[in-house]
């Protein structure tokens, strides 16, 4: 790798690097003393014949490759409003970003690979509030990638299956990270970086996949770090994130291509990217990850219950109010007797014990934990039970926060035609991802206070280190401690005024156990 490496000075030229497959040429930096090398192929594009297959080798090229802005995100439909996008969509997607500090690069740092979130149908790395140069100027190698999504990315089909060499099928954006991995392994030393110091982070789906990754033997010994954000592939039930067996995954394969008039896989690769795209908006099932025997052996729940998951450090948590704004928004809000109904109707004979952890003694107390409620139900249990079973079989440090802060809220917010406020969102779901990436102004509208700048630049030092050392603490920092029992499970609150305090709320947490062991 040191033989390979090849890095020019940063200047009005931009950055030459090296890499496996060829000569890159990115750009200076615009507010640091950074690089940043956009739209890096990783794989080759997944078109054709390659659709539904694994991600193959780059054809490498004679040259020099200029990688000077964004490369396309991955097929997807418009599906979340808060993602703001600098790229088009395209099924040849699999490129990544490199954001580079101003260290020099013989420096062997931390790396950092950002796994996007959104529900595993949309998502890019191009979006501005995931842009990765000022977490680089932390002394860290940042890098962003894309991953196919959607039907494109997690379609199972028994003839993808039978052609597969492995009788499995539906996880090729699960691959594509891998495969991103492994680039970084190859190549990240010619930027820089440590390929013995990395970090995988993302947020929602980005830490669902954390938690894949954690689970998949082929993912073993690409990564030393894990960072999770608000999920993680301990949901259960029928929900359009839960784990699918095999069987219900190539089933709903099959049903899709009927709807496309497509009776045969040849047939369906033969289907346009926007008719696939098109069918995929429909009625047909969520695509996501499958428990497919290869990528995923078998539930994330059974590898961290056996210890056979990679036992690296572990930072994660969840925000306070990730679903809050589902019920303080809706036209009808929950009372003490609706709110009780309901939850006996939806928990049966371990409801009362989810109402003693949420309780409901009057209108007012029944909104905010039908609020709480939701909120856990989304992605705050799931990542407890992660972080529980990481904590009692996987043997290695781990560190639990919770994202507290109310985020301020453009003054013209409005939903349902009536002006909304802060305290009815709250601390909502994917609101950290500014703060981590020192990205606040990438909501200009937003009228940010002091303590916003000072608690990204908290969590950016948090992150970051977490990356050098596999422990988030440093000078000049509130004291993180390990979450375990010893030390009351302590949990860091990351907010107006940062600290650690015992998990107040694991009542909560232990009622939901008690429901969704019955489901398991």
């Amino acid at each position: 790798m040191a033989l390979a490496a090849l890095i020019a000075v940063v200047g009005t030229t931009g950055a030459r690097v090296r890499t496996d497959a060829g000569l890159i040429e990115g750009t200076p930096a615009s507010v640091s003393h950074g690089a940043s090398f956009k739209g890096v192929p990783y794989a080759a594009p997944p078109v054709g014949d390659l659709r539904w297959k694994p991600p193959q080798a780059v054809t490498p090229w004679p040259g020099v490759r200029k990688t000077t802005g964004f490369a396309p995100r991955c097929m997807q439909g418009r599906i979340f409003e808060d993602m703001v996008f600098r790229d088009e969509p395209s099924e040849d997607c699999l490129y990544l970003n490199v954001w580079t500090p101003s260290t020099p690069p013989s420096s062997s740092l931390p790396v950092m690979v950002w796994i996007h979130g959104g529900g595993f149908v949309a998502g890019s790395a191009s979006e501005p509030r995931q842009d990765g140069e000022r977490l680089a100027e932390r002394g860290v190698i940042v890098v962003g990638i894309n991953y196919r999504l959607g039907a494109f990315g997690f379609l199972a089909h028994p003839e993808l299956t039978k052609e597969s060499g492995h009788g499995a099928s539906g996880n090729y954006g699960l691959l594509d990270q891998v495969a991103a991995l492994q680039w970084v392994q190859r190549n990240i030393a010619a930027f820089g970086g440590d390929p013995a110091r990395v970090t995988i982070f993302g947020e929602s789906a980005g830490s669902f996949s954390v938690s894949a990754l954690m689970a998949s033997p082929l993912a073993r010994g690409l990564f030393q770090r894990a960072i999770g954000e608000s999920g993680a592939f301990f949901t259960v039930g029928d929900g359009p994130l839960a784990p699918k067996s095999l069987a219900a995954s190539e089933e709903a394969g099959l049903r899709f291509g009927e709807s496309l008039g497509a009776d045969s896989l040849a047939a369906l690769r033969a289907r346009s990217a926007d008719d696939v795209l098109k069918a995929s908006l429909g009625k047909m099932p969520w695509f996501g990850p499958t428990i497919d025997g290869y990528v995923l052996p078998e539930s994330a729940y059974a590898t961290f219950a056996a210890g056979r998951q990679s036992r690296v450090p572990l930072l994660a948590g969840w925000n306070a109010d990730e679903s809050r704004s589902a019920v303080t928004l809706a036209a009808e809000k929950p009372t003490a007797k609706t709110f009780a109904d309901r939850t006996r109707a939806r928990f049966g004979d371990t409801a009362e014990a989810i109402l003693r952890a949420y309780p409901a003694a009057s209108d007012a107390e029944a909104l905010e934990s039908a609020a709480s409620l939701a909120s856990d139900m989304f992605t705050g249990y799931a990542t407890w039970k992660w972080i529980e079973m990481h904590l009692e079989t996987g043997h290695s440090p781990v560190f639990r926060y919770s994202f507290d802060r109310v985020i301020p809220i453009a003054p013209d917010t409005k939903a349902n035609g009536r002006p909304v406020t802060a305290k009815d969102i709250g601390a909502r779901h994917a609101g950290e991802i500014e703060y981590v990436f020192g990205a606040l102004a990438s909501l200009p509208k937003v009228p940010w206070e002091a303590v916003d700048g000072e608690l990204s630049d908290l969590m950016m030092s948090y992150w970051s280190n977490f990356a050098r050392f596999g422990d988030p603490n440093g000078a000049g920092l509130p004291k993180w401690p390990r979450y375990d029992k010893e030390s009351g499970y302590q949990v860091l609150h990351l907010g107006d005024a940062t600290h650690a305090a015992p998990d107040a709320r694991r009542s909560r947490y232990e009622a939901l156990d008690a429901f969704t062991a019955r489901l398991r």
